[in-house]
């Protein structure tokens, strides 16, 4: 039998709720759509240099985040 192609992620109940609100009229299908956009974009940021993200870049990407609205 073939592995499946994704697995589950769990987030809390409120940030789904809040992702679904920003997501309405842009190109996401789902939830899981821009959750997947915003990994995959993450760990292309740390790719780029070859190394883990600096603790001044995560700083940057949460602050971002927050200012979004995607993350308290």
């Amino acid at each position: 039998m073939p592995e499946p192609t994704t697995v589950p992620v769990q987030i809390p109940r409120e940030l789904r709720d809040r992702i679904q609100e920003r997501i309405k009229g842009t190109g996401f299908a789902s939830v899981d759509d821009f959750v997947a956009f915003v990994l995959a974009r993450l760990t292309e940021v740390a790719a780029q240099d070859g190394e883990p993200l600096s603790a001044r870049d995560e700083a940057r990407v949460k602050d971002r985040l927050k200012a979004l609205g995607y993350i308290d």
